[in-house]
């Protein structure tokens, strides 16, 4: 690339933060687009600029010169998909159609249905069985159109369930841990024996830079990382406990007929409810095509990866909210 500036949409959020902050220490020039910037600028070293994501100038404007679009951002607490989803995503496009930026988005397995299970290659068919799943479908629908008329480059990486520090909504942090308090017990969404995929943030914002530094051969391209595949669904659990050390933490069963009840007036649960099927089959993603194209997939050992999360959600007795105040694995 000739000029290496960036802007970032949803910096405040897990991936988006993490892909700043890779894009950042790259050497990037890394712009972050927020409603409150002065809130949003304790990360350093980011030019912020006030603006919010649905407003097609404010996107245009901080987009202007930029050679990458990071469209990370999503409704806070699952709110709304319908009504703003596509708009954003409208608003990206539009905006590196007039500044000839690659767009660059995170993916997800909310696209696929059984028909494609149990293991999904980037040409696996997308028939999605939720609300959330359509409107990805969608997403991706419309940058192959904008893609397809010559004027837009896209790169789609997709990953696993993700997990890391600043991945607020999240299965782990949800669902398995209850953030800010020492653990005396772990949630588990799935069936026992079935297999699930995790991505840690870090390792997903470090693939997706070094996708997007990489000279694009294709206007629009697609790669699946691999990242922690739990063959079974003890992996991560057993995981947590080596890091706590509790090898007797109990293991509870995520009360699913509890949150199906309630989810008529817990817009959260409702959404998490969609996402049950994901639990209850293997979903695997193939990353062949990522390693021939990168050689190797970044990879953190899943207990390192496991306790910077744990730290992160404030979960390790004794440790603050950052990696610098405790102990390594």
């Amino acid at each position: 690339m000739t000029h290496r500036t960036a802007l970032v949409l949803g910096a405040t959020g897990g991936i988006g933060g993490h892909v700043a902050r890779r894009l950042r220490n790259g050497g990037w020039t890394v712009r972050a687009l927020a409603r409150d910037p002065g809130k949003a600028g304790a990360q350093g070293g980011l030019e912020w600029i006030r603006g919010d994501a649905m407003s097609a100038s404010a996107v245009a404007h901080a987009a202007q010169g930029a050679s990458l679009i990071v469209h990370a951002v999503n409704p806070p607490a699952y709110r709304n998909w319908g009504k703003l989803v596509l708009p954003m995503l409208a608003n990206a496009i539009a905006a590196a159609r007039a500044s000839g930026a690659r767009i660059l988005l995170p993916g997800t397995v909310y696209n696929y249905g059984p028909d494609a299970f149990p293991l999904l290659d980037e040409s696996s068919p997308q028939t999605p069985l939720t609300r959330k799943g359509a409107i990805r479908v969608e997403m991706e629908r419309r940058l192959r159109m904008a893609s397809d008329k010559g004027d837009v480059r896209v790169l789609i990486v997709r990953a696993g369930d993700f997990f890391g520090p600043g991945a607020g909504n999240s299965w782990f942090s949800q669902g398995l841990v209850k953030p800010g308090r020492r653990l005396r017990s772990l949630t588990y969404p799935g069936k026992a024996g079935v297999g699930h995929q995790w991505a840690y943030l870090p390792d997903v914002a470090e693939t997706m830079v070094r996708l997007a530094e990489r000279e694009a051969r294709d206007a629009f391209a697609t790669f699946h990382m691999g990242g922690h595949w739990d063959e079974d669904g003890t992996r991560v659990l057993e995981a947590i406990r080596r890091v706590v050390g509790e090898p007797d933490l109990p293991v509870r069963r995520l009360p699913w007929l509890l949150m199906t009840a309630a989810s008529p007036f817990v817009p959260l649960f409702r959404e998490l409810v969609e996402m049950r099927y994901l639990w209850e089959t293997p979903v695997k993603l193939n990353n062949a095509r990522l390693t021939a194209e990168l050689g190797a997939e970044p990879h953190t050992p899943l207990d390192e990866a496991v306790r910077a999360t744990l730290v992160g959600l404030g979960c390790l007795p004794g440790c603050q909210r950052t990696a610098a105040t405790c102990p390594t694995v």
